[in-house]
C-alpha cells in the first residue's frame, strides 16, 4: 500500500474550475486593464512619460470628468426642473452669488498663487479636495435649489478656476524634449475634452438616480484628484530664477519685466483671446434661453440644447487636434485668421439667423477659441522670458476667466431674440479681431530672431 501514489483531489479548488474561474476573471477585466493601458501608452508617448507631462494629463482628464458632474447637478436644479421664467430667474441669482464675487475674486487668484511657487502641487490638490467637499455639502441642497448650494457653487468656481490656473503655470516645468508648448496644452486640453464627454452620461445616468448622486460622484472623482495631484514630478514645486510678471501700464521704468515691454502682440493677442472667452460665455447663457424658449425646428428643447452643445464641443476638440498638428509659425497671424472667421460666421448668424447657422457658429466658436488659446501660449513662450513666464500665464488665465464671466452676464441679461443676441455676438468677435489684427501688424516679422523657440 505504500508504493501506492495519492490520488489528487480537485474539491481544493487547485482542478478545472479555479482555472476557470481565472478565465472568468481575466475576461471581465481584461476590457477595463485594457483601456487603462491604452490611456496610459496614448498619455505618455513622446517622452511625456518620462518628463511627467502624462501625469498631468491625467490629472486634467480627472479634472474636466469632476467639474461635468457638477455641472449637470447645478444645471438640473438650477435650469431644467423649473419653468423658463423661474429658470431665467435662477440662473440670474446664480450669476448674481457667484459670478459677481468671482470677478472681483479672479484678479486675486493670480497675484496669490504668485506667491506659492513652492507648493503647486499642494495647491492642485487643495482646488481638487476643495471641491470634493464642497460637491458634499451641495448635495444636500441640490433637490431643492435652495440659497445655501450659491456660495458652495461660488467656492466651486474659484477652486476651478484656481486649479486652471496653476496647471497653466505648470506646464512650461513638464516639457518633454522637442516638445512645444503648444502641443503640449493641446495634448492637456484634448485630454479635459474627452473626459468630459465621457463623463457627461456618466453624470445623466447618476442623476436619474438621485439629484445629489452626481456631486456624490464628483466628490470621489476630486478625491481621487487630490491625490493624483502629489504624484506630479517635484520639479513642478522647482521656482529658481522666476519672477512676476505685471500688467501695469507703467512698466517702461520698471526692472521687472512685464507683458507690455516684452511684446505688443502678446496683450493684442491676449486680447483677442478675451474676447472669443467673453463670446463663449455670452452663447452658453444666452443660447440656453433662447433653445429652450426657441427650439429647433422639429426638436425639443433638451434636443436642442445638446445639438448646440455637442456641436461647440466637437469644434472646440477638432481645434485642439488641429492646434497640435499645425506647424505654423506665426501664431498672430492664426489668432487673427480665426477671429476673422468667427466674426464672419456670427454675421451671417444675425442676417440670416436660424438654428442651423446657431450650430455652426457654436461649432465655428469652439473650434476657433481652442486654436487662439492655443497660439497666444505659443507667442508667450516664444515672447516672454523664462524668468516671468509662468507667472504670465496665470495673470493670463485669469483675464480670461473675468472675460468669460462679463460674457455670461451679457448673455443673462438681453431678451431672447435671435437676431439681437447674434449681433451681439458679432460685436463682441469685432473687438477682438481688431486687437488680432493690431497684433499682426505690430508684430516685427521682418527682424530675424534666430534665438527664439519653437512655437509650434
Amino acid at each position: 500500500m505504500g508504493d501506492v501514489a495519492p490520488a489528487r483531489s480537485s474539491g481544493d479548488g487547485s482542478g478545472p474550475a479555479r482555472r476557470a474561474g481565472r478565465a472568468v476573471g481575466r475576461a471581465l477585466h481584461l476590457p477595463f486593464t485594457g483601456t487603462a493601458r491604452g490611456i496610459r501608452r496614448a498619455t505618455h508617448a513622446h517622452g511625456a512619460g518620462e518628463s511627467g507631462l502624462g501625469k498631468l494629463i491625467e490629472l486634467h482628464a480627472i479634472n474636466g470628468a469632476g467639474d461635468v458632474l457638477i455641472t449637470v447637478a447645478l444645471a438640473s436644479t438650477v435650469f431644467f426642473s423649473v419653468p423658463t421664467d423661474e429658470a431665467r430667474g435662477r440662473v440670474a441669482l446664480y450669476l448674481a452669488i457667484t459670478m459677481a464675487p468671482f470677478t472681483v475674486l479672479a484678479p486675486v487668484i493670480g497675484p496669490l498663487l504668485d506667491r506659492l511657487p513652492h507648493g503647486r502641487r499642494a495647491a492642485m490638490a487643495g482646488a481638487m479636495l476643495t471641491r470634493a467637499l464642497l460637491a458634499v455639502m451641495m448635495s444636500g441642497a441640490v433637490a431643492t435649489g435652495g440659497l445655501e448650494l450659491y456660495p458652495a457653487a461660488l467656492g466651486v468656481l474659484v477652486a476651478s478656476k484656481a486649479y486652471g490656473v496653476v496647471r497653466s503655470a505648470v506646464v512650461p516645468r513638464l516639457l518633454p524634449p522637442h516638445f512645444s508648448l503648444v502641443k503640449a496644452n493641446s495634448r492637456v486640453t484634448l485630454a479635459g475634452l474627452l473626459a468630459t464627454g465621457a463623463a457627461a452620461p456618466v453624470g445623466a445616468g447618476l442623476h436619474a438616480i438621485g439629484p445629489p448622486w452626481p456631486l456624490y460622484g464628483a466628490c470621489a472623482v476630486f478625491i481621487w484628484g487630490t491625490f493624483a495631484a502629489f504624484t506630479l514630478p517635484h520639479k513642478v514645486d522647482e521656482a529658481k530664477g522666476e519672477r512676476r510678471a505685471r500688467l501695469s501700464t507703467h512698466e517702461a521704468h520698471s526692472k521687472r519685466p512685464g507683458l507690455r515691454t516684452v511684446s505688443r502682440p502678446v496683450l493684442c493677442g491676449l486680447l483677442a483671446n478675451a474676447s472669443m472667452r467673453g463670446l463663449s460665455g455670452f452663447l452658453i447663457f444666452f443660447l440656453a434661453f433662447l433653445l429652450r424658449e426657441h427650439p429647433l425646428a422639429g426638436q425639443s428643447a433638451a434636443v436642442s440644447l445638446g445639438i448646440v452643445g455637442v456641436s461647440a464641443g466637437v469644434g472646440n476638440a477638432c481645434g485642439t487636434a488641429a492646434g497640435a498638428w499645425l506647424r505654423a509659425r506665426a501664431p498672430e497671424v492664426i489668432i487673427a485668421a480665426v477671429l476673422c472667421l468667427t466674426l464672419a460666421v456670427a454675421i451671417v448668424a444675425a442676417v440670416f439667423f436660424s438654428g442651423v447657422l446657431v450650430a455652426v457658429l457654436g461649432a465655428t466658436a469652439g473650434f476657433c477659441q481652442a486654436l487662439a488659446k492655443l497660439s497666444l501660449d505659443a507667442m508667450i513662450q516664444r515672447d516672454v522670458p523664462e524668468a516671468v513666464r509662468t507667472s504670465a500665464f496665470a495673470r493670463s488665465e485669469t483675464l480670461l476667466q473675468v472675460a468669460w464671466v462679463l460674457g455670461g452676464a451679457i448673455g443673462i441679461a438681453l431678451p431672447l431674440n435671435g437676431v439681437l443676441g447674434m449681433s451681439v455676438a458679432a460685436a463682441i468677435v469685432a473687438l477682438g479681431t481688431v486687437m488680432a489684427l493690431r497684433g499682426v501688424l505690430s508684430h516685427p516679422s521682418h527682424t530675424p530672431t534666430p534665438s527664439r523657440p519653437r512655437v509650434a
